[in-house]
Formats: C-alpha cells, sequence, structure tokens
C-alpha cells in the first residue's frame, strides 16, 4: 500500500475558497475583469451604435464574459472546486481564450471609435467610445495577468 509522505501533500496546490479568493493571485484579477468588463458593455450601450456589426462583437464578448467570470468567482467563493487541480486548467483555459477574444473586442472598439470621431452627435459618442476603448484595452490585459500568473503560483 502506497502512502503519501506529509511534506508531498502539503506541495499540492490549494485553491482559494470564500474571501481570501479577493487576496490570492491571480484570483484576486477576477474582481476587476468584472468591473471593467462591466464599463465595456454599459460605455458603448450608451453610444448611438453606427457599426452593429463590430460594437454586436463587442457587447458579445464583454457580457458572456462579464457573466462567465462572475459565475466563476461565485464557485471559487463557495468552493466548488474543492481543491481540484482541474479547477487551475479550466481557470486558465478559460482566461487564456477570453483574452484573445477580448483583445478582437478592443481591437473592433477602437475601430468603432475612430470611426465615430466624424459621425452624428461626434464628441459624445467619440468620448464614449474612447472610454470603451480603454476599458476594453485594460480588461484584455487582466485576463492576460490572470492567464498567465497561474503558471507563476
Amino acid at each position: 500500500m502506497a502512502s503519501v509522505s506529509p511534506s508531498a501533500a502539503s506541495t499540492q496546490p490549494v485553491l482559494p475558497s470564500g474571501p481570501a479568493v479577493f487576496k490570492t493571485i491571480p484570483y484576486a484579477f477576477i474582481l476587476p475583469e468584472i468591473l471593467c468588463g462591466t464599463w465595456v458593455w454599459i460605455l458603448v450601450a450608451a453610444t448611438s451604435v453606427s457599426l452593429p456589426l463590430l460594437q454586436g462583437w463587442v457587447m458579445y464578448v464583454s457580457l458572456t464574459s462579464c457573466l462567465i467570470s462572475l459565475l466563476l468567482l461565485l464557485s471559487y467563493l463557495l468552493g466548488f472546486h474543492r481543491n481540484s487541480e482541474n479547477w487551475k486548467v479550466l481557470d486558465s483555459l478559460y482566461h487564456g481564450t477570453t483574452a484573445i477574444l477580448y483583445m478582437s473586442a478592443a481591437v473592433l472598439q477602437a475601430n468603432a471609435t475612430i470611426n465615430s470621431e466624424f459621425g452624428s452627435n461626434a464628441p459624445l459618442n467619440y468620448q464614449l467610445n474612447s472610454a470603451a476603448s480603454f476599458f476594453a484595452f485594460l480588461t484584455t490585459f487582466l485576463y492576460i495577468l490572470h492567464a498567465f500568473s497561474i503558471y507563476y503560483q
């Protein structure tokens, strides 16, 4: 019968549960990801959408990512992971994929910002689109940090 030595058992990573999620990198990035992503879709929704295909993708990515990240945060807070190593893989794959999708959305939002510079109601739409572009790139950066910092735990 094989036994596990105490030192081998203690090297297994411990995934945070409850309030410890907010104190542990990379899991502390989840709440800022949700907040910045929420700002993206609020700001895009506040503009008069001149390019529905471009900004529709931005809205889809930001809203879907926000909801899935919220579910992931709740699962960490409630301890659904039960310290399984599979959750680290799931978390890394999700955040890596979302970073790529958010990068595409941020670039499309930047394009929509450039196109809104001279449209109807230009100053307000341009400012809202500029802010949405800023938060889209910031959210992309947060997702990238989260995805890569899992490997350096």
